[in-house]
């Protein structure tokens, strides 16, 4: 997340991320301390959610009242699941089985330190290894989305999905062409599910964007 945040910070978008919904699932184990340095760095609020309709809302509504206040913290709105520390047995087992190395993000291309590889020690367990797949390395990646798709500025914020030319024409959820429409949580494919009565469209334009 937070050398994601960096691509924006370099290339910001308009109008500019203001706050963070972390995700509760990861949250249980790293805990919303690992949410910090987004707070810290970017000056803006970040708040762990659920993942019901109520968490979100009342994600959105803390972030409002930061916002509101000038403030810019982590806040845990996922009590029933995630603490301050996370889960510290699992976060040692973590760090045991796998190194942190750069790399690639679908759209995006290399990020440094945002991957995890399984140590050496336990390369036994490496399925790239057994099977004999190749590691993606920065010299030999290449844009990995298909052509005309904007699968990657959707992800950034950088468009809506209804701005690709592929969305419901295309690239439809019963016949993906992009990422975004593959996976039921893919932006796009929630948009083509809720959008199709104008009323994604309409809180775009309500919260201006």
């Amino acid at each position: 997340m937070l050398y994601s945040l960096e691509i924006l910070r370099e290339k910001p978008t308009e109008p500019p991320v203001m706050g963070v919904i972390a995700p509760g699932h990861v949250s249980t184990i790293t805990g919303a301390k690992a949410w910090t340095p987004v707070a810290e760095s970017f000056g803006i609020p970040v708040v762990v959610a659920g993942f019901e309709p109520v968490d979100v809302l009342a994600a959105v509504a803390e972030i409002l009242r930061q916002l509101e206040a000038g403030e810019a913290r982590v806040a845990i709105e996922y009590t029933r699941a995630v603490t301050w520390q996370g889960d510290l047995k699992a976060q040692a087992m973590i760090h045991r089985a796998f190194e942190t190395v750069h790399s690639a993000w679908r759209g995006i291309g290399f990020l440094p330190y945002s991957g995890l590889r399984i140590r050496e020690q336990l390369s036994r367990y490496d399925a790239l290894k057994h099977f004999g797949i190749e590691e993606i390395k920065p010299e030999t990646w290449r844009k990995d989305t298909p052509p005309g798709c904007r699968c990657a500025e959707v992800i950034l914020g950088k468009a809506k999905p209804t701005d690709c030319p592929m969305f419901m024409k295309k690239c439809t959820p019963s016949s993906p062409y992009g990422p975004c429409m593959v996976s039921v949580e893919g932006t796009c494919a929630i948009w083509a599910r809720l959008g199709g009565a104008g009323l994604a469209e309409e809180l775009a334009r309500e919260l201006g964007l």
